[in-house]
């Protein structure tokens, strides 16, 4: 049977044109964008670089991403080391080991905005933490009142819903690491700890690299979980806005300044690249070991 030159293309045009429509598109409108002065309501007469100067001498702006970047920090070494433990835990092949694994993953899969409301349940100034809190004879806390403690509650929010999706990755990577390695070291005498720094870790080092970059990226563009348990607010005085939280409050709405949100997004979109070619170049470097 013979096919005509064009019949491929057939094929990919519907995968095409979505891509094209709702992410090339975008990308390239933005970029124009972020170099005017657009708003909601039209407008978007060219201005160079002036909302990137402007950037540079906004304190919202270094704030936000200070926040991102320490929000980064705080999720990146609990979302490579935690998923890995329970990793090992959940190949182990024992009674109930289905309602472990699934307890970890159901977070992975639930809404964001649920997730965000049980939360915001919890650690609310009359929620169930305070609460408890109170009833040992302590002072309520303002896990979502304070910045840095709301900070550090989406924090561990977000590790709390990314230990399935990562111990799913590391599953993967401990399926694939030879039994014999493990025999043969045992034979040495290794014992379960040796074991894991000496066969384990060298054998699925370069997941570990891509959990890192995962977590890293996710962490650092983090939006609904500070968005939800600040209410939108971003915190007392918006302290503890980051660079997404940033983008989204400066661009919404009929008085939104699009052409300076759009500049604010190409500089996350650089960071992120950046992010990402570090890792590149990391797992590069692993596969030469």
């Amino acid at each position: 049977m013979t096919h005509r030159p064009y019949t491929p293309w057939l094929f990919l045009a519907p995968g095409l044109a979505v891509c094209l429509l709702f992410i090339i598109f975008p990308f390239l409108n933005m970029i124009v964008l972020a170099f005017t002065d657009a708003s909601a309501l039209g407008g978007g007469q060219f201005t160079g670089v002036d909302n990137f100067v402007r950037m540079a001498q906004d304190p919202k702006f270094w704030a936000a991403a200070r926040n991102s970047a320490l929000y980064m920090v705080g999720v990146v070494p609990p979302l490579v080391l935690l998923p890995l433990l329970i990793a090992m835990l959940a190949q182990k092949i024992v009674p109930g080991i289905g309602i472990f694994r699934t307890a970890f993953f159901t977070p992975v899969i639930a809404s964001t905005v649920v997730v965000g409301l049980i939360w915001t349940w919890l650690l609310d100034s009359r929620g169930l933490v305070n609460n408890v809190v109170e009833a040992l004879g302590g002072s309520r806390i303002g896990f979502l009142t304070d910045s840095t403690l709301l900070l550090i509650s989406s924090m561990v929010v977000t590790i709390w819903r990314g230990l399935g999706y990562y111990m799913v990755i590391y599953l993967a990577a401990l399926a694939n690491v030879p039994k014999d390695l493990h025999e043969a070291a045992m034979v040495d005498g290794a014992g379960p700890v040796r074991r894991f720094w000496s066969v384990t870790v060298p054998s699925i080092r370069p997941t570990m690299v891509l959990v890192a970059a995962l977590s890293a990226v996710n962490g650092f563009r983090v939006f609904s979980e500070i968005y939800l348990l600040s209410g939108g607010s971003g915190g007392p005085g918006g302290a503890s806005t980051t660079l997404v939280m940033l983008i989204q409050l400066t661009g919404r709405g009929l008085t939104g300044e699009v052409g300076y949100a759009s500049a604010l997004s190409i500089v996350l979109f650089v960071i992120l690249l950046g992010l990402l070619l570090v890792t590149l170049k990391l797992n590069r470097r692993e596969d030469r070991l």
